[in-house]
């Protein structure tokens, strides 16, 4: 498998992180960008550096590098994750607005038919975020804010970042043991 993975500069750079960790774990092929802002969020949010994060990825990108591989629908993937997923993001995803690697990557897996998983972070929404999301959404595309599985009891703020981080890799059929699920 290979899968693309955006990390940017909402609040949430974790659960990026911890996917990426778990898709080394799982030994898939991961082509990683990381926004600008995305740095500065893993800063602030993570005790993480940014050489850190990208040494995780198979592959490393720029976010200005539009002649990158996975600029092109000839590059085969299986998808890919955007998380966190800005708004900014969001918007430039949802009007074809390719001005970084990013969104251009995003908008190929839309006109490919891959999976495209956007891990959207804000609150409140706004009409223009929840039409933008509903715009992706019947592109096929996958919206899934971090809302946490209180069933599961967590015990701490990773136990809340790795359900989500586990139902995010549900989507591509990874599984993970630390994802638990709903028993009656």
């Amino acid at each position: 498998m290979k899968i693309i993975l955006g990390l940017s500069g909402a609040s949430g750079a974790i659960y990026g992180i911890k996917t990426l960790e778990l898709l080394r774990q799982s030994k898939v092929e991961t082509h990683l960008i990381v926004s600008k802002w995305g740095e500065y969020t893993i800063q602030k949010e993570t005790t993480y550096s940014i050489e850190q994060v990208k040494k995780m990825a198979d592959v490393y990108y720029e976010t200005d590098d539009l002649a990158a591989s996975i600029s092109s629908g000839s590059f085969k993937t299986d998808g890919m994750i955007v998380a966190p997923c800005s708004m900014k993001a969001l918007g430039g995803i949802a009007s074809g607005f390719n001005s970084d690697l990013m969104m251009r990557a995003a908008d190929v897996c839309i006109k490919e038919k891959r999976k495209l998983l956007l891990l959207t972070r804000e609150t409140p929404l706004s009409a223009i975020h929840l039409e933008n999301m509903l715009k992706l959404s019947r592109t096929g595309a996958i919206i899934m804010p971090p809302v946490p599985a209180f069933y599961t009891a967590p015990k701490n703020i990773d136990d809340i970042v790795m359900q989500t981080v586990g139902r995010i890799l549900d989507c591509f059929g990874i599984e993970i043991s630390q994802l638990i699920r709903w028993q009656e």
